[in-house]
């Protein structure tokens, strides 16, 4: 879709402009968000402030009996779950952003009592939370507590505590998985080749080119004879086979025309997974498609039923779907650029009501909506790209800002962010382009980044800018880019290699100098750098490599940096060290550059924490209207 600007602003469209809205209001936490039904379908659970933090709230179904059960001042809680006994929820937390994350269990049943760590290892991390139907009472996990290169896959009795290793890690990078009652051996050749072991037979080997932060989905069929995994097969899109455990067989079970898997979970596990499962059964749902927006297929007759009750409540995408262990009644989040719900549905009596809008305080009408545009870079190469224009003005000759996304394999989506509307409350147009790179629009376009970093990944963001340009949205000599992690480096990369074409920039947690980044990445993370980072940029350890990573690294070009400059680093973050930032900054300043740069001691690789959040883009807000010349506090 493409908009066309239809006018000129005038002083009437000033005067339309919606009030500014404070940066910390429109960063605060959500009222309410990420609500899940219990097992037995009679509480909720969801997220809502205490304290300053978002915390683990309860109550009945009918909204009476409200009450916060967990009571982290520390930190924001981002991720719960319900146990298959709706007596226990567990949570996940880490410390001030370290990323080893363990859990805990809050028993509702004992109100004064403090929440239990169940993992309590030191310097140890968690991840693969996963509840089987067959196994009650246990969670399985994946942990490094033995040893912290490795990851063993335990089993935890929620009442008890008690963690029983089912099997060692047999090395980096390799795992297991069980399937019903027997466990399958995964490894990781040196070329990025998954293999798939039961016992000495070897029953399948995955593409690791194809597959950059390995398969997904990846989960065991309840009846313990196969796996649903993500594949591409011999095609372009990414969709669901069944892996036969026996024969190495992968037979197709849906696949969507136009769109990959939904893959944001892989990414962000505090977001649903691509694979809608049934609570009591373990049985397949739906799945879950994503293109401009979210596309759900049920391959569940009933729950179609259910899926078409849910798709008349609101306009939004379908985000977390939760239903009882009877698939009655129903609890949906949905997600929507200018105002988030989450309804309560019963499939028998026809009972629908909505349960709360995320941000009440925010007038939907005062919010910009988000757009899916297409743009074709100089190669021909089609983007998805979301454009935000402001509310009241015309989008004509605007402010531009530029906001590349993370990973690189990982992708934008429609919905609410608080930071675009931010730049659009401001006055400013806001563009996220899916440049070649981003995951989840077809192999080809994933691969088209090998080797690309700072050349055709960058030139689609330039590409972007100039799509703006030329149909009269933006202003060419205020565009500003505004990016963090991989969207931090790409904005580096574009004060660094274009100067010329910004007037002013934003970077938090960005990458300046990819060989350093790579030598101090986690150490566990090593075995699967083939496949994304040694694939697409480099392996520092190579002196040829190096140099040419070296060469698309922001830190070798410093001189060339005029554009103004922010900067923003969490002290604790272990992907993208501090050094990074701090390497930067001291060359700018180095060189007699002012760049502003700001230090959150207890944060890591994401600003997480509400008063961080307001401080970091307040000063954002400061900097961006100083040199865009942005209505701000006016």
């Amino acid at each position: 879709m493409t908009v066309i600007p239809t006018a000129t602003p005038t002083p009437e469209d000033t005067m339309a402009l919606p009030d500014p809205i404070p940066a910390r209001d429109l960063l605060r936490m959500p009222d309410r968000a990420a609500a899940t039904l219990s097992p037995d379908g009679t509480r909720i659970a969801f997220l809502a402030p205490w304290k300053g933090r978002l915390n683990v709230w309860v109550s009945d179904v009918d909204g009476s009996g409200e009450r916060c059960v967990t009571a982290d001042e520390t930190r924001t809680v981002l991720r719960y779950l319900w146990t298959d006994d709706p007596r226990y929820l567990l949570y996940l937390q880490d410390t001030g952003g370290d990323e080893n994350w363990h859990v805990f269990r809050v028993d509702l049943t004992a109100p004064d009592a403090p929440a239990v760590d169940l993992t309590p290892f030191e310097g140890a991390t968690t991840f693969g939370l996963e509840q089987r139907p067959e196994r009650p009472g246990t969670l399985l996990l994946q942990s490094n507590a033995r040893n912290p290169v490795e990851f063993d896959l335990c089993e935890l009795d929620v009442a008890t505590g008690e963690m029983t290793v089912l099997a060692q890690s047999p090395g980096p990078g390799d795992g297991w998985t069980l399937v019903g009652d027997e466990l399958l051996r995964e490894t990781l050749t040196d070329d990025g080749t998954a293999q798939v072991w039961r016992g000495d037979q070897l029953v399948a080997t995955v593409d690791g080119d194809a597959h950059p932060l390995g398969a997904y989905p990846y989960e065991p069929t309840p009846d313990g004879t196969g796996i649903w995994i993500g594949t591409y097969g011999d095609g372009d899109r990414l969709h669901l086979g069944r892996l036969d455990t026996r024969t190495g067989e992968v037979t197709e079970i849906d696949r969507h025309p136009e769109h990959d898997i939904d893959i944001r979970a892989q990414i962000f596990p505090s977001l649903p997974s691509a694979l809608i499962r049934h609570r009591g059964t373990g049985e397949l749902l739906g799945v879950r498609y994503l293109g401009a927006r979210q596309e759900i297929r049920a391959v569940d007759p009933d729950f179609a039923d259910v899926l078409t009750a849910l798709r008349a409540l609101c306009d939004g995408d379908l985000s977390s779907v939760s239903g009882d262990v009877d698939g009655r009644r129903w609890v949906a989040t949905f997600a929507h650029d200018r105002d988030p719900q989450t309804w309560f549905h019963d499939r028998v009596t026809g009972e629908s009501r909505l349960l709360f809008r995320a941000r009440p305080d925010l007038d939907p009408a005062a919010l910009a909506p988000v757009e899916a545009v297409t743009i074709t870079a100089r190669d021909g190469r089609e983007m998805l790209a979301y454009l935000t224009l402001p509310v009241g003005v015309a989008p004509e000759g605007l402010p531009l800002v530029l906001m590349p996304h993370g990973g690189p394999w990982a992708r934008d989506w429609w919905g609410f962010d608080a930071s675009v509307q931010l730049w659009a409350n401001r006055g400013y147009a806001v563009l996220q382009p899916q440049f070649r790179g981003s995951y989840g629009f077809g192999r080809a376009h994933m691969e088209a980044a090998v080797g690309e970093f700072a050349g055709a990944m960058h030139d689609d963001l330039i590409d972007a800018v100039d799509w703006a340009v030329a149909r009269g949205y933006a202003d060419p000599d205020r565009v500003a880019m505004f990016g963090g992690s991989y969207g931090g480096y790409a904005t580096l990369v574009g004060v660094a290699f274009t100067p010329d074409r910004f007037a002013a920039a934003v970077e938090y947690v960005g990458i300046s100098n990819l060989a350093d980044f790579l030598r101090t990445v986690p150490e566990f993370t090593r075995p699967g750098l083939v496949n994304n980072w040694y694939r697409y940029v480099g392996d520092p350890a190579d002196p040829a490599q190096e140099a040419d990573m070296l060469a698309r690294s922001p830190i070798t070009r410093v001189d060339d940096i005029r554009t103004p400059l922010m900067v923003v680093q969490g002290a604790n973050d272990v992907r993208v060290v501090r050094a990074e930032s701090d390497n930067l900054v001291a060359a700018l300043r180095g060189r007699g550059v002012d760049v502003e740069y700001l230090v959150f001691d207890d944060e890591g690789h994401a600003i997480v924490n509400p008063e961080n959040l307001a401080t970091m883009f307040e000063a954002a807000d400061r900097f961006l209207a100083t040199h865009l010349a942005s209505r701000a506090d006016r």
